[in-house]
């Protein structure tokens, strides 16, 4: 018996034979050829492209049942989890197309490892670390550039046939690709792809025995065998990136330039005090109210958005959407139901606006853009009426 070879890869490091098994998440050709390798070889050990807390979540099933919404948004986590939902909501739909579980591959690998009695190793390194690096590379400009992308991409209705899949596998369209993903995000590509490929790469050849067999995403192969030859410092890779003091002092340096402008302008006219003051209430809180209500936020929701907004954007610890988001849970709490529901709502924009949990989640991240337009143009008001008095 043999086995086909094509997208692996065989590389022989002193006494190890290392497999690494190219893979497109939602391909059922690659969750076959994941099983067909593994029950082939017989490996020592089966690396798999997940972490502990990826790995947890498909052993779960992604229990959204436990979740407690209060938690969420007091933790300040609301944005992480609507974009990992919106992410995850891609690759069901790709993977609805298909007919296949998403992630079938790394199931497959999970599977396979223990009926053949192969350790198991969870070779990527922790989902949050790269986000906190990812997220530390990029400017404020390209953080919004992203989750326009990100979004736009996740709402596409465009259609790709398996045949199409099992091409970007090949090597030529994983280059063309890289080099794109490059020119778009270039700071994006070092801890998304580089650092990872040193991650599992260092992963990979400290796996017990003397056959390993990896199962890979396509695009991390081409660096997994350049960087498997080469030591690297897993301490390193999984350190958070320093938080800029920047944003910070920015943070509290516009409020403050804020407040003092409107203050001296009351002192010196308090008529042209008191516009300042109603300009950046009707900005703040209109531009908020108007975010929670395109979320289609419950009444009293949309008035908390109104009425925090002007307090909120002087203070960089809490924002508006949050208090907005408390209200719609309370007067709108969702149930089981909704949890349940949350793997297929996410894969539709009308989910979104439907499902109870992505409702809230919608309203205290748009509550808090329309909160930060609303600040932009009320202090550009307010600085105009300050200097037509000097």
């Amino acid at each position: 018996m043999s086995i086909s070879e094509e997208n692996i890869t065989r590389i022989f490091l002193d006494d190890k034979e290392l497999i690494l098994i190219g893979t497109a998440h939602v391909s059922r050709k690659s969750a076959e050829q994941v099983k067909e390798v593994i029950e082939y070889e017989q490996p020592d050990s089966v690396c798999v492209e997940l972490d502990q807390q990826r790995y947890q979540s498909i052993k779960d099933g992604n229990k959204w049942q436990d979740t407690d919404i209060f938690h969420v948004i007091k933790q300040k986590k609301a944005t992480l989890l609507l974009v990992n939902m919106v992410i995850s909501s891609f690759q069901k739909r790709m993977a609805k197309q298909m007919g296949i579980k998403p992630g079938q591959e790394m199931i497959q690998g999970i599977e396979s490892a223990d009926e053949t009695g192969a350790t198991l190793v969870l070779a990527d390194r922790n989902i949050q670390i790269t986000f906190a690096r990812i997220w530390g590379n990029l400017g404020a400009w390209g953080k919004a550039k992203l989750l326009m992308q990100i979004v736009f991409s996740i709402f596409s209705n465009e259609k790709i046939s398996e045949e199409e899949l099992e091409k970007l596998k090949s090597k030529d369209m994983l280059d063309a690709m890289l080099q794109d993903f490059t020119e778009n995000f270039p700071r994006l590509k070092k801890p998304l792809i580089d650092e990872r490929d040193q991650y599992l790469s260092q992963k990979i050849k400290e796996a017990p025995g003397k056959k390993i067999v990896a199962v890979l995403g396509a695009a991390h192969v081409p660096g997994i065998k350049e960087q498997i030859y080469k030591d690297h410092n897993l301490d390193r890779l999984t350190q958070r990136p320093p938080k800029s003091k920047v944003p910070k002092l920015i943070g509290w340096a516009i409020p403050l330039f804020i407040i003092s402008i409107i203050v001296y302008t009351f002192m010196s006219n308090p008529a042209a005090g008191t516009q300042q003051t109603i300009s950046w209430i009707l900005w703040n809180g209109s531009f908020s109210a108007i975010g929670a209500a395109v979320a289609l936020g419950h009444p009293f929701a949309v008035l908390t958005a109104f009425i925090a907004a002007p307090i909120t954007s002087l203070n960089p610890l809490i924002a508006a959407g949050w208090f907005a988001g408390f209200v719609q849970a309370y007067f709108r709490r969702p149930n089981v139901k909704d949890f349940e529901n949350l793997s297929e709502d996410v894969s539709s924009v009308k989910g979104f606006w439907d499902n109870k949990v992505t409702r809230i989640l919608l309203i205290i991240v748009l509550a808090n853009i329309g909160s930060s337009l609303g600040t932009a143009i009320g202090g550009a008001d307010v600085i105009r009426v300050f200097l037509e008095n000097l």
